[in-house]
């Protein structure tokens, strides 16, 4: 390339560089002044057409400012509104699940009241972590939506309101699933197999019809058995009835598990040993 083309697209570079600096520097001076100005109507109106623009930013912290000045007025309302969603669109969940749930408490009666509270529980849906992690958000969201299916039962977001569920709940299952074969793969180093039935019998409670539940079945009853042959005399044949018991009510209710040959076995060697006990 020629010196002199050269020379003249490093130019160009610098002037459009430094035309970009300066409209920066005029946007942000026009922007501070705006937030300085006491004419309220008119950040209501910029405040519009940032979040119009997809700048919630700036958006937000003007409806931060006038909140307060045009809190009691008609306007409230939808200043709330957007100004909730601004924090939505910035990825600050928290603050916008608080935000959504605080729009349905003060404006139970608008027409974005269902909205904001669908939106509330959906916050919490989206900081809801990996399973693996503390599921405290997890358990708020069900909570939230089971709220909202309570207060608006004919709402067309009932079926995203389970779907959504549907997922956390697989999230309190896994974890739980995942507690319990630590447990068990634990129980003998600790000598505690207790551990795993009862985490077991809440399982079954919790999740009746979790795809884990008969894997789950068949730790309990080895677990019984385990922690029967681990025992002091006087305690082995209550709790090789345990895994007598747990197994014969597994076989009944999954007569073709693929745990029951593995849970058959368990099942026989109790039996056994119990027979052997009793003959003393």
């Amino acid at each position: 390339m020629p010196i002199f083309a050269l020379r003249l697209k490093n130019t160009l570079k610098y002037t459009l560089v430094v035309l970009a600096l300066s409209f920066l520097a005029t946007s942000c001076d026009r922007f501070n002044k705006l937030m300085k100005s006491s004419d309220y109507d008119l950040k209501l109106k910029r405040a519009g057409e940032y979040y119009a623009k997809g700048n919630y930013i700036k958006a937000e912290q003007l409806y931060a400012e006038i909140i307060p000045y045009f809190k009691s007025t008609e306007k409230a309302e939808e200043i709330y509104y957007y100004f909730a969603y601004c924090n939505y669109y910035m990825n600050d969940f928290s603050l916008a699940q608080y935000h959504f749930k605080n729009y349905s408490r003060q404006f139970p009666t608008s027409k974005h009241t269902e909205e904001c509270l669908f939106m509330n529980a959906y916050c919490y849906y989206l900081t809801s972590p990996y399973y693996t992690l503390d599921q405290t958000d997890t358990k708020n969201a069900i909570k939230e939506f089971q709220s909202f299916v309570d207060e608006y039962p004919e709402s067309q977001r009932i079926d995203s309101c389970n779907k959504l569920v549907d997922i956390l709940r697989f999230k309190l299952e896994r974890k739980d699933y995942d507690q319990i074969k630590q447990y068990f793969n634990l129980a003998d180093y600790f000598n505690d197999y207790k551990a795993v039935i009862v985490a077991s019998t809440n399982f079954f409670k919790e999740f009746p019809d979790s795809r884990y539940v008969q894997e789950v079945h068949y730790l309990k009853i080895n677990s019984y058995y385990l922690m029967a042959m681990k025992s002091y005399p006087e305690k082995k044949v209550e709790r090789l009835d345990g895994a007598i018991e747990s197994y014969l009510k597994f076989v009944d209710l999954y007569p073709k598990s693929e745990f029951l040959v593995r849970a058959e076995s368990v099942y026989s060697s109790a039996v056994k040993e119990k027979q052997n006990i009793l003959k003393k």
